[in-house]
């Protein structure tokens, strides 16, 4: 059997200005020009009186420098200041700021356990957030919550005996399909998780879940940024240090706030990626139904999500579900008008990451949809599997390693990272498998998943498991569930980190 292993060079990307490079904070923290504007981030602050003054202290605080206490310092740099590391201001207006009492927080927490006094401790937040929509309003709000609401989740009252005992199987049946695939440690079980539809998103509603759909659905809303108690008084010797939290609270600001830190530098001009995942969603009128669900990415514009055709619980092979040829067809009718009306123009090309085999009808209904409008439609699969590579001597197998054993081929989106001089994981590094149901270069198809990983501003690393196409899926599904029936999710990225 012939094996072939090779190494796809990290993708860089592009700051602005001229500058590049692989990994996001030694670029940003590089002494800026002469002169350069210093650009004002706007915060709300909306909370109880104790958490929003312990919040506006920390974020206010961010302006100094901060060291990082971490041992490897290729990987975590110090913070040097909101200037010199995105080149912004916070500026937090008294106007901008609303508390809620100690009391009513407590009083909504105790009130909370069924659908009636949970909703009203959700429009109690929102009600105090919503005030701030007009004209002149903040560029992010930062709900600050103590931990006990932060961990609030209570069973979904909307369910009926019989709907709860059928998400419980499906349940089930699916950890057991992740379960087969290889004895997972935690932290590959965590990331095989990221790849499938959760029961959970049905079962239970959480505050900050439900506090984010409502606010979303809002005509002209902002986007929401939950700090909690933990992460401003979290000591140092308590996992992540102080400076790198500020670069991962620092990154998602800026990009919650408009603005885009870094974009891909490699990825070809006028090419949609278009990730396609399932969730499951109740119908009001009754039945439980699965939701599809469309999320296009392009160099052009940020990431936008549209949400497809409702599908029957039995159109299942294999127990995943699936689109049939119409439903293919108008899915992706729907993402060329958004792509059009976005970037003007068609899209020279339209790739596909599906997390499942491309079913017969699936197939036919894009390269119908695509005939004569986009030169070229790719479909490709990515999924987790029990293949492992092990190096000779000490380092693990580097991300970007694609290793091709006779027909089947393995991408290391994880693994040893030389810009950081470390693998960031306790495990051997589990790849995912990649494949195409046509015909198509799959190094260029696995250079392109690999760019993908790295559009995730919600942390100031750079890179993740799995591309932007499927991550950001698992966070427009969690938020479906509190929608209401009918109503399309908020398209933008910025609503769901």
């Amino acid at each position: 059997m012939k094996i072939d292993i090779h190494a796809i060079p990290e993708p860089l990307l592009d700051f602005g200005h001229g500058r590049t490079g692989v990994e996001p904070r030694r670029v940003l923290a590089q002494s800026r020009e002469a002169g350069a504007e210093i650009g004002k981030l706007k915060l709300a602050l909306v909370g109880p009186e104790t958490e929003v003054r312990l919040t506006k202290a920390w974020l206010e605080g961010m302006a100094r420098f901060r060291p990082a206490r971490e041992s490897n310092a290729s990987r975590y740099r110090d913070w040097p200041g909101w200037r010199k590391a995105l080149g912004v201001d916070v500026v937090i207006e008294k106007r901008f700021i609303r508390t809620l009492t100690d009391a009513q927080v407590e009083l909504g927490l105790q009130r909370a356990g069924d659908g009636p006094g949970f909703d009203a401790f959700v429009q109690l937040f929102q009600d105090k957030i919503q005030a701030l929509f007009g004209d002149d309003r903040p560029d992010c709000v930062i709900v600050c919550l103590p931990e006990a609401v932060g961990d609030l989740r209570v069973e979904n009252p909307g369910l009926t005996h019989t709907e709860r005992e059928a998400l419980r199987r499906l349940q089930a049946e699916e950890e057991g399909d992740q379960l087969s695939l290889f004895a997972p440690t935690p932290e590959e079980l965590k990331a095989a998780e990221d790849l499938r539809m959760q029961a959970d998103e049905l079962l239970f509603r959480t505050f900050y879940r439900a506090l984010k759909a409502r606010v979303m659905d809002h005509p002209n809303p902002i986007p929401l940024q939950v700090i909690r108690r933990d992460t401003i008084e979290r000591a140092d010797d308590k996992g992540q240090s102080h400076a790198t939290r500020a670069w991962h609270m620092g990154v998602s600001l800026l990009y919650k706030s408009g603005r885009t830190p870094w974009r891909p530098a490699d990825l070809p001009a006028n090419t949609c990626f278009v990730g396609i995942s399932f969730h499951y969603l109740k119908r009001r009128s009754g039945g439980l139904v699965y939701a599809s669900l469309a999320q296009a990415i392009s160099t052009e514009f940020e990431p936008f999500a549209l949400s497809g055709a409702a599908i029957d619980q039995d159109q299942r092979r294999d127990r995943r579900p699936y689109l049939n040829e119409e439903q293919a067809r108008g899915l992706l009718d729907d993402i060329l008008r958004e792509y059009e009306a976005r970037a003007g123009v068609s899209p020279d090309r339209i790739v596909f990451h599906k997390t499942s085999a491309y079913e017969p009808e699936e197939i036919a209904g894009f390269q119908q949809a695509a005939a004569g409008r986009v030169a070229s439609c790719e479909l490709v699969w990515l999924r987790p599997t029990s293949f492992r590579l092990v190096r000779k001597g000490q380092q693990e197998p580097w991300r970007g390693t694609l290793c091709t054993v006779g027909d089947e081929n393995y991408l290391f989106t994880m693994g040893f990272m030389r810009w950081w001089r470390e693998y960031p994981g306790p495990h051997i590094p589990a790849p995912v498998e990649i494949g195409s149901a046509l015909a198509t270069d799959l190094r260029e198809r696995a250079r392109e998943i690999l760019a993908l990983t790295k559009m995730n501003w919600n942390s100031s690393e750079g890179v993740s498991r799995y591309p932007v196409t499927l991550s950001f899926a698992r966070k427009v599904g969690e938020i479906m569930a509190e929608l209401p029936e009918g109503k399309a999710p908020n398209p933008s990225y910025r609503f769901y980190m």
